[in-house]
């Protein structure tokens, strides 16, 4: 099956379209945890509310608006194959827009993370680079169903957590912040991975090794939720360490539902992958929260 990208208008791209393409959907995750960050940072957030909501919405519409836009631009060929009515391929963002469009939240990116001082800044520089190494050739790495969902969800749940918690406290946050953060952003390397099996033909077709692509949905969907089980685990036990047990107790409670509904997924994985993500990911991005909270009462 061959698909071309047309651009029947040269002009101007569409409004709506634009919108589309930076996918605001998409927002969620990582505004999310910039506050689970900045929650678990311990400091005040009233006294400090103009610099959490700038930082969100860094996180979300511009960082994470900047990725899809540099995605959908790098990745035109697949989508003109698995979402033909995609922007770029329906030629509604014409010529190299979607291009001008990425290189100029990009420049956005940078400029609204310097006004959050070095830690701000810092983490918005890695989040840029992560996003266009994901994407863009040569590196690409979207192309491995290791290093592409890992490279995700580092990005969309421990960078912005860890950013968050850094900004307010303009410093280095403490391991327990760390730890969580970075298991949090591990469990998602299997939400990332579930999200790739809406691309699975144009994947196949364009060298993109997914592990849907490679080891098939059912094994693929079994390798996500049991990365997603192991990092809250890890989180469950950490949080009875340090002396949270209602937290720990909570975290279990929407784990051992999110194990039901892994259970559902496993009958029908690729058919069942979109209903997941919007019910397993909502117990797990709340025990995100949940965590965060445990980790104030640490402060």
């Amino acid at each position: 099956m061959s698909a071309t990208i047309t651009h029947p208008s040269p002009g101007w791209p569409e409004p709506r379209a634009m919108l589309t393409l930076i996918k605001p959907i998409t927002w969620f995750p990582p505004t999310w945890a910039f506050l689970c960050g900045a929650v678990s940072s311990g400091v005040t957030l009233g006294a400090n509310w103009p610099t959490v909501l700038l930082g969100m919405i860094l996180a979300g519409p511009i960082v994470c608006g900047m990725s899809q836009a540099a995605n959908d631009w790098c990745d035109r060929h697949v989508d003109a194959v698995n979402e033909p009515d995609r922007p770029i391929p329906s030629g509604r963002i014409p010529g190299r827009w979607g291009l001008w469009i990425a290189l100029a939240m990009t420049v956005l990116s940078l400029a609204v993370g310097w006004t959050l001082g070095p830690w701000g800044f810092g983490a918005t520089v890695v989040g840029v680079l992560a996003a266009w190494a994901y994407s863009a050739e040569p590196i690409r790495l979207k192309r491995s169903g290791w290093w592409g969902p890992g490279l995700v969800g580092l990005s969309y749940e421990g960078l912005p957590w860890f950013t968050g918690a850094a900004v307010l406290l303009a410093a280095a946050p403490r391991f327990e912040i760390i730890a969580i953060a970075g298991l949090y952003a591990f469990g998602a390397h299997g939400i990332m991975t579930l999200n790739d099996f809406k691309a699975l033909e144009g994947d196949r077709q364009h060298g993109v090794r997914s592990l849907p692509v490679v080891l098939g949905p059912e094994v693929a969907a079994k390798i996500a939720c049991t990365v997603m089980g192991m990092a809250q685990a890890l989180v469950i036990a950490l949080l009875v360490i340090w002396d949270k047990p209602w937290h720990a107790l909570a975290v279990t409670g929407l784990l051992a539902a999110q194990i039901a509904a892994m259970r559902v997924l496993f009958r029908d994985p690729k058919g069942k992958a979109p209903w997941y993500n919007g019910t397993g990911v909502v117990l797990y991005v709340t025990g995100m929260m949940i965590s965060a909270f445990a980790l104030r009462g640490l402060a």
